[in-house]
């Protein structure tokens, strides 16, 4: 039974059916926003913008301290409406919609100024002696955001407040799976004070969100599949306006033999099953060096059978229900697939036969190799698949021998071993002793490699990514222009006694670069 399916309507709109991933009951009417919708929001937002843009940074900032309050007081209502639409566990709610919502908006607003703060800089070279560079960081203007459902406040709040304190209006859309959920993105930050039109998260599904792109706003930031990335970025081109896209990830896990075994099989169950696998650095690939596979597993199996399913655990529960039934299918198909290709099932590889919703018991599996669909393809769901390698130089070569890299981990005791590892891994980030954290670290810029994506997101560069950073270049002293008009064969030649002077004679050039 599907989570969404169309509806009969009398209006130009499409209407969707809503039904929850836990029970498969229904739960409301989405009516998606058409293309004249989308249109009258790109406008609201281009006639609101301005006045935002001229808005102090501090004052903008106070509206992201307001949010940060609310989002603390509204805690309930959130996580209640996100494990409503999602099914996923409350403690997940809690530590990726409300802990990492909070810590963003509150290091957005504390560096907004500092990040954006109008600057000079040196100008290199003799050229210096008479000319000064300042640097202005001026918002785009209308921002489309395009989030997915794995995240579906938290994913508009983090990125929507980073173009909103550069000044931009933004024309937001959640995934059609989860649409209440990211609509309270917009509702916590008008609450805390931000004009009319200046965010406005619309209802929709994909023919909403490509209005939006194509809607002539100035740029788009995209979360989401690899496939509707790569149309985003053409549509992007075709217009010749800027996008980030964050897509599909298969991260790697490796366990070295000198690795804190009790914590890396820790770091295996969370890395892959935290919010029910859904996380786009999630792990899904695990290598684990030969004289610690054996040890390795069998903590893995021990601590696995803790594991608990089902919203009947309330706040003690460990991995929720599969967020949307498309997802589900694939989960199935690529599971099967291992196991027609020779995979050892030690733990789960079925549908939860206790629970009536979208339940796919935690998975873990061995004998798996790059034949296989699971471990050449984004999976998204809570598998673990344990390879034993031969050394850590395997582990390394497998991890890379991927289309994807968005992040991965490396567990070690040796921290320059770690580092160096970790380095070599061709991804947009790793971690070493811990599963993938870079993107709930504000200061870290996120993005991927690969296939999984194109530009970054977070951080000081981040939010400069949602200005643009213009040069104006101020003559020091005036008078007559050393190279005006008109040109002459004298001229020329002590231009040529000039660089001579510079860069060959002397090492003058070289010391005012």
């Amino acid at each position: 039974m599907a989570i969404y399916e169309p509806i009969e309507s009398s209006d130009s709109r499409r209407h969707l059916q809503l039904r929850s991933p836990v029970t498969l009951e229904p739960t409301g009417e989405l009516i998606c926003a058409n293309a004249e919708d989308v249109a009258d929001a790109i406008a609201l937002a281009r006639r609101a913008q301005p006045a935002w843009a001229a808005t102090p940074i501090r004052e903008r900032a106070k509206v992201a301290e307001r949010a940060l309050q609310l989002v603390l007081e509204r805690q309930d209502e959130i996580i209640d409406t996100v494990v409503a639409e999602t099914g996923k566990a409350r403690a997940d709610a809690m530590s990726m919609e409300i802990y990492s919502v909070a810590d963003s908006l509150c290091y957005y607003a504390k560096h907004a100024e500092e990040f954006l703060k109008p600057r000079k800089r040196r100008v290199p070279g003799i050229m210096g002696i008479a000319k000064q560079l300042h640097i202005r960081y001026k918002p785009l203007g209308v921002v489309g955001l395009i989030t997915p459902w794995n995240g579906p406040f938290v994913l508009v709040m983090n990125q929507a407040v980073q173009a909103l304190l550069a000044g931009n209006a933004v024309v937001a859309k959640g995934s059609e799976v989860t649409p209440y959920s990211a609509k309270l993105a917009e509702t916590i930050l008008r609450d805390a004070g931000l004009p009319e039109g200046v965010l406005q998260v619309l209802l929709g599904d994909g023919e909403t969100g490509a209005a939006i792109v194509r809607g002539g706003v100035d740029k788009v930031s995209f979360t989401g599949s690899v496939a509707t990335g790569r149309k985003v970025a053409e549509a992007c081109a075709s217009q010749l306006i800027p996008c980030t896209l964050e897509l599909g990830g298969n991260d790697a896990m490796i366990v070295c033999a000198d690795a804190d075994l009790d914590r890396a099989a820790d770091g295996a169950w969370l890395g892959s099953c935290m919010n029910t696998g859904h996380y786009c650095c999630g792990t899904e690939r695990i290598y684990v060096v030969a004289s610690v596979y054996d040890e390795f597993l069998r903590l893995v199996l021990e601590k696995g059978r803790q594991v608990r399913q089902g919203n009947q655990h309330g706040w003690a529960e460990d991995v929720g229900a599969v967020f949307w039934d498309r997802q589900l299918a694939i989960i199935e198909a690529h599971v099967e697939d291992a196991r027609a290709r020779g995979a050892t099932i030690h733990q789960g590889g079925r549908r939860n036969p206790d629970l009536h919703g979208l339940y796919y018991e935690p998975t873990v599996m061995t004998d798996v190799d790059n034949t296989m669909d699971i471990m050449n393809h984004e999976t998204f769901g809570p598998i673990l698949c344990i390879q034993k390698v031969a050394d850590e130089e395997e582990a390394l070569r497998l991890a890379n021998d991927s289309e994807f890299g968005l992040n991965g981990n490396v567990w070690t005791r040796d921290k320059d071993k770690g580092l160096r590892l970790a380095a070599a891994i061709d991804t947009g980030s790793c971690s070493i002793n811990d599963m993938a954290l870079s993107y709930g670290i504000p200061t870290a810029p996120f993005g991927g490699r690969k296939q999984s994506g194109v530009g970054q997101v977070n951080g000081k560069k981040g939010m400069r990514g949602y200005c643009h950073e213009m040069p104006i270049v101020v003559d020091r002293f005036g008078g007559k222009m050393p190279n005006a008009y008109p040109n002459s064969a004298e001229s020329a030649e002590g231009m040529r006694k000039l660089m001579d002077f510079l860069w060959r004679k002397t090492p003058l050039g070289k010391w005012l670069a």
